[in-house]
């Protein structure tokens, strides 16, 4: 019988740890150092390094921090983890200091470039993820001065796609840091991708739908965290956090199923250079405890390492200086599109969400389970596939 098992070694913490710490180091190293304009490469498609030259260093730390947010904030970690969560975390704090304190070499003014907007999202939803790793222990001067560029970016106006999260995120993060913050935003960006849902869980991104992996990279995990985090501000809100919620399930079992057994998926649409992060809604749900029945954590946990593997592990992903590399398995630069640069690859470390779970939950000592896709053509069986039906569309039908 097919063990899911092609790789030479297991999928337990210390794995994943080591993975994690090997992206970010260079980012938190060089920011806590205040070097990142001097040492990261930008790493942008030729004729677009001097648009990305202000945004990337802002990308690899927020995208860094976003997915070592769970992690950072774990109270329950093992003791060879602790001194390693404790150096980060200071390093993390550091970093915010470097990127948005005006006398700071690496200082990035928002203002000077909309993909701002984009990374103040992502840094807001770490700092609600992580309030007390993130937030709580960051000195007066860099507080005022994070918030100072949060509010800032409103000045940069949102695509109508999945832009319209990212602003409604930089409100819902000054909301949970006791700052003032608009409701519109937020309202536009619920009531919009209610308009854009296309069933069986999943969302167009703007006016049309695309087969990439945005429902899982941004759409879902936001519109969870913004329900979630403004459930108690806005009780009304709160009843629709149960309909995405089973979209967002519907969309992980769709995710698994994607995911070959030497943790490959189907190389379809654009950020493909975002790697491992293409499976964030998966590891979404499995630090929230909120995958599907269907889906056991043993599987969860399988893939996404699989996939973790399979992308940051191949030859050429690094440069010399431990730099990420453009592309989904390698070296890839032909991947990479015109909004990406080095910082934008930082987005994979979304992936290693489940670290922040405590060790004895069931998705670590939950035993290996082979994926659905190692279990149905090894001759296994399973129970069918089914779709998620939506009333809200036959509604929807219907009033038009």
């Amino acid at each position: 019988m097919y063990s899911g098992q092609l790789r030479s070694e297991d999928s337990g913490r210390s794995n994943w740890l080591d993975r994690l710490t090997r992206v970010v180091d260079p980012v938190l190293d060089g920011a806590a150092r205040r070097v990142l304009h001097k040492e990261m490469p930008i790493g942008a498609v030729p004729g677009f390094e001097e648009a990305r030259r202000e945004s990337t260093r802002l990308e690899a730390v927020a995208r860094s921090l976003l997915g070592l947010a769970p992690w950072l904030e774990s109270s329950a970690l093992p003791w060879d983890e602790r001194t390693v969560q404790e150096q980060t975390g200071a390093k993390a704090r550091e970093a915010l200091g470097a990127l948005f304190e005006p006398d700071s070499p690496d200082f990035c003014d928002v203002r000077s470039t909309r993909q701002a907007l984009v990374e103040a999202a992502f840094l807001g939803q770490a700092l609600a993820l992580a309030p007390a790793a993130l937030w709580e222990d960051l000195d007066e001067r860099t507080r005022v001065a994070v918030l100072r560029s949060l509010a800032a970016t409103r000045v940069h106006q949102p695509h109508a796609n999945n832009w319209l999260l990212f602003s409604a995120m930089v409100e819902v993060a000054l909301c949970r840091l006791g700052e003032e913050w608009e409701v519109a935003p937020i309202q536009r960006a619920l009531d919009q991708f209610e308009a854009w849902y296309v069933g069986d869980g999943a969302y167009a991104d703007g006016e049309w739908f695309r087969w990439d992996f945005y429902n899982s990279l941004v759409i879902h995990p936001m519109l969870l965290d913004i329900l979630a985090f403004c459930e108690d501000v806005i009780p009304e809100w709160a009843g629709f956090r149960d309909q995405v919620m089973a979209r967002s399930q519907r969309m992980a079992v769709i995710l698994e199923r994607m995911v070959a057994p030497d943790g490959s998926f189907p190389p379809i649409g654009r950020s493909l250079a975002y790697r491992c992060g293409a499976l964030h809604l998966l590891a979404y749900l499995a630090v929230h405890d909120e995958l599907p029945g269907d889906l056991p954590a043993g599987v969860a946990r399988e893939v996404l390492f699989s996939s973790i593997v399979r992308t940051l592990d191949a030859p050429g992903t690094f440069d010399h200086e431990g730099w990420l590399r453009p592309g989904l398995a390698g070296d890839q630069p032909g991947l990479a599109e015109n909004y990406i640069s080095t910082g934008s690859l930082y987005l994979c470390t979304v992936a290693f969400y489940p670290l922040g779970l405590d060790p004895s939950d069931s998705f670590w000592t939950a035993e290996g389970m082979p994926s659905t896709w190692a279990a149905l053509w090894s001759g296994q069986d399973a129970r069918a596939d089914a779709a998620l039906r939506d009333e809200s569309l036959r509604d929807r039908s219907e009033a038009g």
